[in-house]
């Protein structure tokens, strides 16, 4: 073993013994990207089918903190760029990760991140093919800081668009809203609160198969991560030029999650999530998606939260005492940094 430091230094950057070292010790040994070069060179049988498509997405995490309870800031930048082609109706195959890495970080917390992205990419049915690191100077990020792109391939015949949703069809989401945002704001310890909560932290690949198998007629679909339920449902309504009400005692929260938000004057509709989805399915298929969720410990707790509708363009949701509010998009962030 060539790397004996416990902590990045500015030498593991600079290009030389150093930094290869800390490349090929905490990075390529565990992605272990075959034939790997400056550029990773793909192939895929899938390719060749009739009427396929790439799909290709990238995204930054600088989480805080990096470790949490559910998950890390590794296993956010798998799951969150997966999740991110799935909802296109993608199936992901390949990834790339760059890492900017302050002065002073641990070697082993590296490790820890890199070997959950390793081991959720294998679960995702993912490949991580290329990469990059950088070493920044103390104060000039916090921690580590994580990108990735990813590379799915979209089969023919599959046309997943917000644009495409109808009155009629019918919301479903995979499981309780919120509880990333909530274990993200426990985890700080800046308001002294105590929760078992977990982040939903997941890859959701497997399940967006599985609902457009007996779901082909799905629509459209987000991962409900910045802004949660009620921005991805503003974002819909009005791509679809049609309205959206939803059933408040349909949404799938936790008594804690709610106590946490009454207490800080928070609403769980706008809380981040890194497991969660909505798809819209017209109703005759509805059921048959709902199956295919529930069959996945992923979409365990799916249920339909509401449909579209012709007659208005807001989302709106009917509360428990039978009245009617409008849900607005976010307006500025309810929480920073918490993806």
């Amino acid at each position: 073993m060539a790397l004996r430091d416990e902590r990045v230094t500015l030498a593991h950057g600079g290009g030389g013994k150093a930094m290869r070292d800390l490349i090929e010790e905490v990075f390529t040994s565990v992605f272990a990207p075959p034939g790997m070069e400056d550029q990773a060179r793909l192939q895929a049988e899938a390719l060749a089918e009739p009427g396929a498509r790439l799909a290709f997405t990238t995204d930054s995490y600088v989480v805080t903190p990096i470790e949490f309870p559910g998950g890390d800031i590794g296993k956010i930048a798998v799951c969150g760029t997966v999740n991110d082609l799935a909802v296109g109706g993608a199936k992901p195959l390949w990834l790339s990760a760059a890492f900017i890495i302050e002065e002073g970080t641990e070697i082993a917390l590296l490790r820890r991140i890199v070997a959950t992205m390793a081991r959720e990419a294998e679960a995702a049915g993912v490949k991580i093919v290329t990469g990059d690191t950088k070493v920044v100077g103390r104060g000039a990020c916090d921690g580590v800081f994580v990108t990735t792109a990813g590379v799915g391939v979209i089969p023919g015949g599959v046309e997943m668009a917000a644009g495409r949703v109808a009155p009629g069809d019918v919301a479903i989401v995979n499981g309780v809203l919120g509880d990333h945002g909530a274990t993200i704001l426990a985890a700080r310890g800046d308001l002294a609160l105590s929760s078992a909560i977990e982040s939903d932290c997941a890859a959701l690949g497997h399940l967006m198969v599985d609902v457009l198998t007996v779901a082909p007629g799905a629509k459209a679909a987000r991962d409900l991560t910045r802004g949660g339920l009620a921005s991805a449902l503003n974002e819909i309504a009005e791509a679809a030029g049609c309205g959206i009400e939803i059933e408040e005692d349909a949404l799938p929260l936790r008594t804690e999650v709610v106590g946490m938000c009454e207490i800080l004057g928070l609403d769980p509709l706008y809380l981040a999530n890194e497991g969660r989805l909505v798809v819209f399915v017209p109703e005759a298929e509805a059921e048959a998606a709902l199956a295919a969720m529930r069959a996945r410990p992923e979409g365990s707790g799916a249920v339909i939260v509401g449909r579209a509708v012709g007659g208005h363009k807001q989302v709106r949701m009917t509360t428990a005492f039978g009245g009617q509010r409008i849900v607005d998009m976010l307006v500025g962030e309810q929480l920073p940094r918490i993806c």
